[in-house]
């Protein structure tokens, strides 16, 4: 019996993919196990086949690596002209995309898939090509190397000890509508190495020792060979959904597990296991979950998944059709179960149901472990006697009520009433609670309202018919009922899970540093399972927590160093009275979740644990990267910053010191020989040099004063002019700046050395970068409660993208090749200095002002509060 569905109806996905590939291009990858096998050789030769029979085939890239054989295969054979792309000086040959597009032949030949194209592409894979030609629904056929496979790099890495530089996902494997193995034995292939025609020979020599030892080619061919049944495993699981077959069909081996609750499940997984290591095949475990057996099982469900299996469950009653649909749906061959027995005398086993009805699979079970011990007298827990009480009393309040109403309400409807009480109790209380008040309404309808009424007698047929109807619907409806609510209860810790993890999912976005994630990953786990902590790992190891033993805290070092859970409720280190999950991610594990819970936590609060666990690891990984970025820019900006100011010390000092030695070596070899005005001359250019670099050392401690806090800025009311006055005075090029200061503009709130110091900086700015003799001027305005004071050019300007730059620290403007001396700290310390006095500075180029045919000017606004 392959299904245990009525109809067999095909699978919907199925028949999507299928709707969705209408109209695509087919795929065919040539599969190869190593290079030189003749990947490339055979495609075109199947090309060539096509061709001959009228087949519209172009070859769209082919790399023939200078073998003569695969040039012979080209021929001719239509070929696409390469793209010509330029990069880091050289010309690249690549596949042209648009070309292949716009020619749309029946089939087109591009090889090397995994190949990654040359920047400034359209895409940044070759196989992102290829799926591009797909959706344009043209066929390819191409090439590919095993070692390629992302999923293998590593294990190709730890095999051959060469980490393969450019991969694909598997995801593209899959894509293939065909894939066809393209393989040599590892001798013959090294033979076409030792005679140069895969490689020339001092490059085959070296290959030989290397990648092309044998026991490489052959672990590669199994790898090859695996990748190529699990592609055909697949494509015959597809045509089995499609077509609606039941299955399965034996074409692979895979296991699976099926976990019940009992001594065995644990037992059950481990056969499980060792049979799919012992067939080289997949295995999973199956559960059909009950609010009462989720924690007997999650050992069992945590230890396949240490196996490297996977787990499914679902939450149908009906356990033996959903395994069967499981089982069919991922096309199994062998069944793991545990003996087991029924929960009734009366009631077969699920092993024994699968032996009669599961006769297309494999079937293997494991014997029960308690079978070889006699078996420990059995104590049932005492049962909680509250909800039998409270049904009895209902139960007694409804008899006396319909007692007393006997003369209006007729016996039999004390049956329905009777009946609606059993759904009730089962509802609120479970199956047994809905028996047991089915068994006493049908005692009290007996006795009290059944004629001869005062006794457990019925004489008329019709009254016996009524009374055992009653009892087989009450104690069906009881059971009924109780499953309901235990599957609603089921799923109500679902969805508050669900809940807490989208809550959970908002907070962790809010932090922004492990202090905080910390405080919400541990109220969150404290909600569901008492006490809580988050550790995060440290260098080479985890903090020690208050209040751990060392039970504790080798389950939680064993935990982070392994990534397995550990500790309460699970198979490693369970005597700890902790439960720690582990904190990883796809760069390792990163910390661990530890709960103390009273007891041990039921299978819907571990799976919101893990889940919680998984968000926290992202949520930190967030966080470590956010920082890493942070310091890395900040390194960046320091290196920038340093690189910048020993240019400016370089050039800014070493300029005037040579200015200054050729005037000092002039007047001391011919001071008696020069003019008075030559002396004079040089001397003047000496105390001119002598101030630019006081300017300049003056303006590099004024900015360390500032970063250090030093300087605090004055809030006084102060008179414009005077400032303006001197500012111009100690800037001797500005001499001829005009200055309109309004009287409603006259006074603002500053500290007058700062805000001299401001227009200082702004005015040497004005001239460095304005022409000889151009204008400036120096004009306020008052804006509210604030005055502007504007510092405006006609210079050159400034160009719009180092508008938002030109306050940064040694950030000067460039003109072409023109840069302007200076350490580009000016602006930098008036912005400092005006916002240390409350106010603000901005820079507007060009001007509106200026005619549009000439330079386009600079406007600097100095926006202050009046007193």
């Amino acid at each position: 019996m392959g299904s245990a569905s009525p109809e067999n109806r095909p699978d919907p996905d199925a028949l999507l993919a299928r709707a969705n590939s209408d109209g695509r291009g087919q795929l065919k990858i040539f599969l190869g196990a190593a290079p030189g096998v003749g990947k490339t050789w055979e495609m075109l030769a199947a090309a060539r086949r096509r061709f001959e029979t009228g087949t519209d085939v172009v070859v769209g890239l082919v790399e023939t690596h200078g073998r003569a054989e695969t040039a012979e295969q080209l021929a001719d054979l239509p070929v696409l002209p390469r793209r010509i792309v330029p990069y880091r000086g050289r010309l690249l040959e690549e596949f042209d995309l648009d070309a292949a597009l716009k020619r749309r032949p029946a089939l087109l030949l591009v090889d090397e898939l995994a190949h990654a194209n040359a920047p400034g592409l359209r895409h940044a894979k070759r196989w992102q090509d290829v799926a591009a030609l797909l959706e344009a629904g043209i066929n390819v056929w191409t090439t590919l190397n095993v070692q390629h496979l992302e999923s293998l790099n590593d294990q190709v890495a730890r095999i051959t000890g060469i980490r393969v530089a450019e991969t694909l996902p598997d995801t593209v494997l899959g894509l293939a509508d065909d894939i066809e193995l393209i393989d040599l034995p590892p001798e013959e292939l090294r033979t076409r190495l030792k005679q140069g025609l895969v490689y020339r020979p001092d490059v085959a020599r070296r290959a030989l020792g290397g990648f092309f030892r044998p026991g490489n080619l052959a672990a590669l061919r199994e790898m090859a060979l695996r990748r190529v049944a699990q592609h055909v495993d697949r494509d015959i699981a597809a045509y089995m959904r499609a077509q609606a077959i039941a299955g399965p069909w034996p074409a692979a081996e895979r296991v699976m597990a099926v976990v019940e609750a009992g001594e065995a499940a644990e037992q059950v997984v481990r056969h499980a296991s060792r049979l799919a290591e012992a067939l080289r095949a997949p295995f999973f475990a199956f559960h059909a979950e009950r609010a009462a057996t989720g924690m007997a099982v999650q050992p069992a469900l945590d230890l396949a998944i240490q196996l490297g299996g996977t787990v499914e469950t679902t939450t149908n009653a009906d356990v033996f059709a959903a395994l069967l649909d499981a089982a069919a749906r991922q096309n199994v061959a062998h069944i793991v179960i545990a003996r087991g027995r029924g929960r009734w005398r009366w009631r077969r086993s699920l092993a024994s149901r699968l032996a009669r009805g599961a006769r297309a699979y494999a079937l293997h079970v494991v014997p029960d472990p308690a079978a070889s011990r006699p078996a420990p007298p059995h104590r049932a827990p005492p049962p909680k006697l509250m909800p039998f009480g409270i049904s009895l009393g209902i139960m007694i309040l409804t008899t006396i009520g319909g007692f007393a109403l006997r003369g209006v309400l007729p016996a039999e409807a004390m049956g329905y009433v009777f009946t609606a009480i059993v759904v009730g109790m089962a509802s609120l209380y479970g199956r047994s609670v809905g028996i047991f008040a089915a068994l006493t309404g049908f005692v009290l309808w007996n006795f009290f309202f059944l004629p001869p009424i005062y006794t457990l007698s019925v004489t008329n047929p019709r009254d016996v018919t009524a009374l055992f109807a009653f009892l087989v619907v009450g104690v069906l409806t009881g059971s009924l009922a109780g499953r309901v609510r235990a599957e609603a209860e089921t799923a109500r810790t679902r969805i508050e899970a669900l809940r807490r993890i989208t809550l959970f999912g908002r907070a962790l976005a809010q932090v922004s540093d492990e202090a905080g994630l910390a405080a919400v990953v541990e109220a969150e786990a404290r909600a569901l399972a008492g006490e809580a902590v988050l550790l995060l790992a440290r260098g080479d190891g985890l903090p020690r927590a208050g209040g751990f033993d060392e039970a504790a805290v080798a389950a939680a070092e064993f935990a982070w160093r392994n990534r397995v859970a550990t500790g309460m409720g699970t198979t490693t280190l369970p005597a700890s009275a902790w439960r720690f999950q582990p904190l990883a991610t796809e760069a390792g594990a990163i910390g661990v979740l530890g709960v103390r819970p009273e007891t041990p936590p039921a299978e819907p609060v571990i799976q919101t644990l893990s889940a919680l666990a998984d968000q926290a690891a992202l949520a930190a990984e967030r966080l470590r990267l956010a920082t890493s970025a942070a310091e890395a820019r900040a390194h960046e900006s320091t290196q920038r910053l340093r690189t910048a100011l020993l240019s400016s010390l370089s050039h800014d000092l070493r300029t005037p010191l040579t200015a200054i030695r050729g005037a000092a070596e002039t007047l001391a070899e011919a001071d008696g020989e020069l003019p008075e005005a030559t002396r004079r001359d040089l001397l003047a250019s000496i105390v001119e040099d002598v101030g630019r670099m006081t300017r300049f050392l003056a303006n590099i401690t004024g900015m360390a004063r500032i970063e250090t806090g030093e300087i605090v800025a004055r809030h006084e009311k102060v008179d414009l002019a005077p400032v303006v006055e001197h500012a111009v005075a100690r800037v001797k090029e500005a001499f001829h700046t005009a200055v309109n200061i309004p009287e409603d503009a006259a006074t603002v709130r500053a500290d007058p050395a700062l805000l001299e110091q401001v227009l200082v900086n702004l005015l040497e700015n004005a001239v460095k970068y304005g022409p000889e003799g151009g204008a400036i001027s120096v004009f306020a305005r008052r804006a509210g409660d604030s005055v502007v004071l504007s510092v405006a050019d006609e210079g050159v300007g400034i160009p719009p993208e180092d508008l938002p730059h030109v306050f940064d620290s040694f950030f000067r403007v460039v003109r072409g090749d023109r840069v302007a001396p200076g350490t580009g700290l000016g602006l930098a310390i008036a912005r400092a200095f005006v916002e240390a006095m409350g106010g603000t500075i901005a820079a507007e180029s060009p001007r509106r002002d200026l005619p549009a045919d000439g330079l386009p000017g600079t406007i600097i606004r100095v926006e202050l509060p009046v007193p």
